[in-house]
C-alpha cells in the first residue's frame, strides 16, 4: 500500500517526535516543525533529545522521509498536521493553551482544502470545535467539506517500557460536522 500524504508535526517533543518517526517508520513523508531552532538542527543532525525514540530510528527516518524545519511556511505542502504542543499548566492548574492557539494560528494561516488537521495536545473539552474551528473558518473553507479537523488524545507515557506508540491505540475523534473529502 502506497504512503502518499505528506504528514506535518508541529512540535517535535514527547508527543510529537515519537509520532512523526512512527509515521515516517511505515513510509509516510514527514515534517516536523518545532520553534526551538536549536532542537530542529539537533533533530537533523541525528541527535535525539527524546529518550523513547531510537537514535537509529531518528537516523533512519532522517535518512528517508524525515525532516525537522522551522520553516511554518512548509504547513502548506503537508496533506495532514498534527497539533502535539505542550500545555503546562497555569497557576490555578488549568491547561495553558496558548501554545495550540499559536500553533493553530500558523496552520490557519496555510490551511487550504483536503487537509486533515488534529489536535492531539491535552487540553480541555471543546478546545477543537469552541477555538479552533472558528480561527480556521475564518479563513473561508468550510470544515467537512473543504477541510476536516479532528482530536486525538494525547497517549504517550514517557518512559514506559510495555507501551509505547507502536503499541498503544490510538484515538481519533472526527468533529461531528467533517465528512472528509
Amino acid at each position: 500500500m502506497g504512503r502518499c500524504a505528506a504528514i506535518g508535526v508541529i512540535g517535535l517533543g514527547y508527543v510529537g517526535l515519537p509520532l512523526a518517526i512512527a509515521f515516517a517508520q511505515v513510509g509516510f513523508t514527514v515534517v516536523g516543525f518545532d520553534v526551538d531552532r536549536e532542537r530542529v538542527a539537533a533533530l537533523n543532525d541525528g541527535i535525539c533529545p527524546i529518550s523513547d525514540v531510537a537514535a537509529a530510528a531518528l537516523k533512519g527516518a532522517l535518512a528517508t522521509n524525515f525532516r525537522a524545519t522551522g520553516d511554518f511556511e512548509q504547513l502548506a505542502e503537508v496533506d495532514v498536521v498534527t497539533i502535539c504542543v505542550p500545555t503546562p499548566l497555569g497557576k490555578n492548574k488549568e491547561p495553558d493553551i496558548s501554545y495550540i492557539m499559536n500553533a493553530a494560528e500558523q496552520v490557519a494561516c496555510r490551511l487550504r482544502r483536503g487537509q486533515l488537521i488534529v489536535l492531539e495536545s491535552t487540553t480541555f473539552p471543546g478546545t477543537t470545535e469552541e477555538l479552533l474551528l472558528p480561527l480556521f473558518e475564518r479563513r473561508g473553507l468550510r470544515v467537512g467539506s473543504d477541510y476536516c479537523l479532528a482530536f486525538s488524545p494525547e497517549r504517550i507515557d514517557p518512559g514506559n517500557k510495555h507501551f509505547a506508540i507502536h503499541n498503544t491505540p490510538k484515538v481519533v475523534g472526527l468533529l461531528r460536522r467533517s465528512v472528509c473529502p
